[in-house]
């Protein structure tokens, strides 16, 4: 009996310096992973301005994400603060004391399509994947609009993992922001703004984060656990849409976090911003629904 219970000590303490040993290379690799440089072959897109530029850029910025991670201000704002040691804190986009007030042209280009910061480094959260398929002409009036707002005093990005996240990432398990991307993949072409399919496929590029690039959903890369998978948005098994036979149902769901039925939807959809969707763009991401190939769900 106590050479067994001597064995299996021994196999229990073996167990736990392999798994230190895994824990530490991969907190390594998480380090050297974080760091790496990415070199790219960007074009800078200039800079523009006046009213009409002005108004497209907020639009853009209070439909596709900006404000809701970094705030209406663009002063930055506490993302995630969970109490399993989760910590994001966005960082401050003006011109005040803001890491981007010290961006060039080129370097709007890199963080916002590619999730790379300006010294080549990736960033680690940034949905820079539904970003990348932004005309030059809408990502210069998204530019333009964070640089027209009041300066802010807001610090730079705070990022705390928890030991397994740092871990996952090591492992390549959880991916950051310039990881996601088809570098090589050039830009959006300009698409008439109008209820049409066409546009639809380019507004809903913003929904292929979290649906996939097939809109079928699945369970969500990078996610956190308890986030439940992306619906299928597809006509294909499983498909959502079906509840929303009409344009009129499918508008008043985005902006109101709310089925038919009435029930909520998980507020991992990001509704503070598709609630500011335009008439115009609900309409065309509806014709664009309707209009796709059925794939079953989790296809992504």
């Amino acid at each position: 009996m106590k050479r067994t219970l001597k064995v299996f000590g021994i196999a229990a303490v073996s167990l736990i310096a392999v798994v230190a040993m895994l824990v530490v290379i991969a907190l390594f690799l998480s380090e050297r992973k974080l760091n790496r440089v990415i070199r790219l072959d960007v074009q800078a897109v200039p800079y523009a301005g006046g009213e009409a530029v002005l108004r497209r850029g907020q639009y853009l910025f209070e439909t596709r994400g900006c404000a809701e991670c970094h705030g209406a201000d663009g002063n930055g704002k506490v993302l995630i603060n969970d109490t399993g040691g989760l910590y994001v804190k966005t960082p401050n986009l003006t011109m005040g004391v803001g890491v981007a007030s010290r961006y060039h042209e080129m370097d709007w280009v890199r963080t916002i399509r590619h999730g790379v910061k300006p010294d080549g480094r990736p960033l680690r959260i940034m949905p820079a994947e539904i970003f990348n398929r932004l005309t030059d002409d809408d990502l210069a009036a998204v530019v333009a609009y964070v640089r027209s707002l009041p300066p802010g005093n807001g610090g730079g990005a705070e990022v705390r993992l928890p030991l397994v996240f740092r871990v996952l990432y090591g492992l390549d398990v959880i991916h950051d922001a310039a990881q996601k991307i088809d570098h090589a993949l050039p830009p959006s072409r300009p698409v008439p703004v109008g209820p049409t399919a066409e546009y639809g496929a380019y507004v809903a590029t913003m929904c292929t984060g979290c649906h996939g690039k097939g809109l079928s959903g699945g369970r969500v890369p990078d996610g956190a656990p308890d986030w439940p998978p992306a619906a299928n948005l597809t006509p294909g098994e499983g498909s959502v849409m079906p509840r929303y036979p009409t344009v009129e149902m499918f508008k008043a769901m985005l902006r109101s976090g709310r089925r038919p039925d009435g029930s909520a939807i998980s507020t991992v959809m990001p509704f503070a911003s598709l609630a500011e969707f335009s008439d115009n763009d609900i309409e065309a991401v509806y014709a664009f629904l309707k209009a796709l190939p059925p794939r079953a769900p989790g296809q992504r």
